[in-house]
């Protein structure tokens, strides 16, 4: 794998690259749909080469669990057994040992968990992570990491932040391993924790920078703290990052956060929430939010935003749409799931001209005033 940035905004830090892997190139800023288990919900990879996703993000623990690493190697890897031939990256598992909370239990040698499928005992380690990630195929893999809500004891926060540092050297060790057997050509991402304690976060960013990484992520953000607290984070981290390594922010995605953290200087980006609104009615257009299955949308037979050249805007009404919805045809969901991976992938493809033409700070404005809190189609501060 290889990262080259190619441009830098001239008035923000924001900046265009360009991510190559085994599986083909990326251009960044990047946002990757989450694809959980092998699967963006409700679209088929046609669809989402058709929406120009480039990139995709699938999970450890799910995949881990069923069908299970060893069916997928088998079926010649996640690429081949979804029929997505692009670049895919996979998380650790960190994050589910996180939100399912109460089914866990961390200890230095790992995440000790019960299954949420059959209440089956399962350790997740280092090593175990890289292992199934290895079988998987992925072209980034992720190091397992711990991560704590907001708010959390300082004491809580350095404690998963040291953790996190030994389970990274741990995955490195288990990646070269992997990698002496079988050299592919895949990255090993590192990942900064330290909550919101600007010294926590240095000590370990030189932890993660001591791992000699392919790409740092961001990890232990939008976990309930408020947004300007996360761009305080995302600020005083930056200039500490090395410029040749691409800057992936985890777990983001919806407008206003995309623009400020590109504009902080960071690449890569993934979220469900694009997907998990559509299958509940809402939507993002031009305009901001429209959650198309409220009333006033019954009779309204324009598509969800005149703006758009999704498959969905160019041929069916959000009148038709809302009734999908209401009737609970699965089409409903499948429509405003495709138009906001879409709107999503045009955001970032409108970031990136903006960066290469210098006006980022123009499209920034223009983004917050539609979707920031404070805008007419914002999403709740968190």
């Amino acid at each position: 794998m290889s990262f080259v940035v190619e441009h830098r905004d001239g008035r923000t830090r924001g900046r265009l690259g360009r991510l190559v892997t085994p599986h083909g190139e990326v251009p960044t800023p990047v946002f990757m749909p989450v694809g959980t288990q092998g699967s963006v919900k409700g679209l088929s990879p046609d669809e989402l080469e058709a929406a120009g996703v480039r990139m995709i993000l699938a999970n450890t623990y799910h995949l881990m669990l069923r069908p299970g690493a060893e069916v997928v190697r088998q079926a010649g890897g996640l690429h081949r057994f979804m029929a997505w031939p692009h670049p895919i990256l996979t998380d650790s598992g960190g994050f589910q040992a996180f939100s399912l909370s109460e089914r866990r239990r961390v200890t230095e040698e790992g995440i000790h968990f019960r299954s949420h499928l059959d209440g089956s005992a399962w350790l997740l380690t280092p090593e175990r992570s890289v292992e199934v990630q290895w079988a998987l195929g992925s072209d980034v893999v992720v190091v397992l990491d711990e991560l704590v809500g907001y708010p959390a004891s300082r004491q809580e926060v350095e404690a998963a932040a040291r953790r996190t540092a030994m389970w990274g050297r741990r995955s490195r060790q288990a990646f070269e391993r992997q990698a002496a057997g079988d050299p592919a050509g895949r990255a090993l991402f590192g990942i900064v924790q330290g909550g919101v304690y600007p010294d926590l976060r240095r000590a370990s960013l030189e932890a993660v920078l001591a791992l000699e990484p392919d790409g740092i992520a961001i990890g232990g953000l939008s976990v309930g703290e408020p947004k300007p607290l996360m761009y305080e984070v995302l600020e005083a981290l930056e200039p500490q990052l090395p410029d040749h390594l691409p800057r992936y922010v985890m777990g983001v995605g919806s407008p206003d956060v995309l623009v400020e953290a590109v504009a902080r200087g960071y690449d890569m980006f993934d979220c469900v929430l694009p997907t998990r609104m559509a299958r509940h009615g809402a939507v993002w257009t031009s305009e901001g939010r429209l959650i198309v299955r409220d009333a006033p949308y019954a009779r309204d037979f324009g598509p969800l935003d005149p703006a758009c050249d999704c498959y969905a805007c160019r041929h069916f009404s959000r009148a038709y749409i809302r009734h999908l919805l209401k009737a609970g045809e699965m089409l409903g969901m499948r429509l405003t799931t495709l138009h906001n991976v879409r709107f999503v992938v045009r955001l970032m493809e409108s970031i990136r001209r903006a960066i290469a033409d210098d006006s980022l700070p123009e499209l920034r404005a223009w983004i917050l005033e539609r979707f920031s809190p404070r805008g007419q189609g914002g999403e709740p501060e968190t």
